[in-house]
């Protein structure tokens, strides 16, 4: 039995997409609520996005994976930005953790990759992502452990 977990268990890790697995995803009612948020454009973009589903590769509201939701959220807005995530996190300008605006990207490691994961960060501690296989397009918090640990940097377009 213990053997059959542990392979599902790896099979899992295989398949996630932007390697980002967090402890959990918080669902949210900022949809409804969306006025609240800065009115950053891309950041926009994205609210209207919560829910949707995850899909690796994807790039479209029929599904996203981690970088697809940035893309798209910033193509839509009228800003170029690379599809991948080291490429997003390499093209766009530094900004310190401690100085990190809504708008701004989030990235993260898990596993060897320098980086693995990105959001856009909504103000207040939290970003919107897309995390990963089978969760839907949410909000999670900087403030949580897991993301903590992980984060790799910040970047601005």
């Amino acid at each position: 039995m213990l053997r059959s977990l542990l392979q599902a268990l790896m099979l899992g890790l295989l398949l996630q997409g932007c390697s980002a697995v967090p402890p959990r995803v918080e669902s949210s009612h900022y949809a409804t609520h969306s006025r609240k948020l800065p009115a950053h454009p891309a950041l926009r973009v994205a609210v209207d996005m919560l829910g949707a589903p995850y899909r690796y590769g994807g790039a479209s509201p029929r599904g996203f994976d981690c970088s697809g939701l940035v893309y798209f959220a910033f193509r839509r807005t009228g800003v170029r930005i690379p599809r991948s995530t080291s490429t997003q996190l390499r093209h766009a300008r530094p900004v310190a953790r401690s100085r990190i605006q809504p708008g701004d990207l989030v990235f993260f490691r898990s596993g060897r990759h320098r980086v693995s994961h990105v959001g856009i960060y909504a103000g207040n501690g939290r970003f919107i992502h897309a995390p990963s296989k089978g969760k839907p397009v949410s909000f999670s918090s900087m403030n949580d452990p897991y993301w903590q640990e992980h984060f790799v940097a910040a970047g601005r377009y």
